[in-house]
C-alpha cells in the first residue's frame, strides 16, 4: 500500500499514527497464529493489536481477546495451558463475504425454496 494509503485508511492494517505510536511509546508483547501483533504501552496500561491484513476483530483469538479486554493481566503465552486435542482453531466471521453460510432458498443461491410438504395448517381464530 502506498504511503498516502497508509495515512488515510484505517480498515486495512495499521495507520501511520498507530505504527509510530507502537514504535515510540509501546512494546510488542506477542503474536498470534494469524500474524497479528499485540502491544502495550511502556508507561500506563493501554493495550492494542496491529492486524495483519484487514482490521477484523473476529480474527483475534479468544486468549488474546481476553488479554486485550483485561480479563486477565498475564500474557496468554505465559498463563494458558497447551490446547486440547478436541479444541478447534478459531475462525474468522464470514458474514457479508462470499464464504458466508447461505441456506437453500437464499437469494444468493437463486432464491428457490423447497415446496411445502403439506404438514402445516394455518391458525384460524374460533368464532
Amino acid at each position: 500500500m502506498s504511503i498516502l494509503g497508509k495515512i488515510f485508511t484505517w480498515w486495512d492494517g495499521a495507520t501511520v499514527g498507530t505504527l509510530l505510536n507502537s514504535w515510540k511509546t509501546g512494546e510488542k508483547v506477542g503474536e498470534d497464529s494469524f500474524g497479528n501483533t499485540y502491544h502495550r504501552a511502556r508507561k500506563g496500561d493501554r493495550r492494542w493489536v496491529i492486524y495483519k491484513g484487514s482490521n477484523d476483530a473476529s480474527r483475534v483469538p479468544p486468549e488474546w481477546h481476553g488479554w486485550l479486554h483485561r480479563t486477565f493481566d498475564e500474557l496468554p503465552t505465559d498463563m494458558l495451558p497447551a490446547p486440547r486435542a478436541w479444541e478447534k482453531e478459531p475462525t474468522a466471521n464470514l458474514t457479508g463475504s462470499t464464504g458466508a453460510y447461505r441456506p437453500a432458498g437464499a437469494l444468493e443461491r437463486g432464491g428457490q425454496r423447497a415446496a411445502a410438504t403439506g404438514d402445516y395448517e394455518a391458525w384460524r381464530p374460533s368464532e
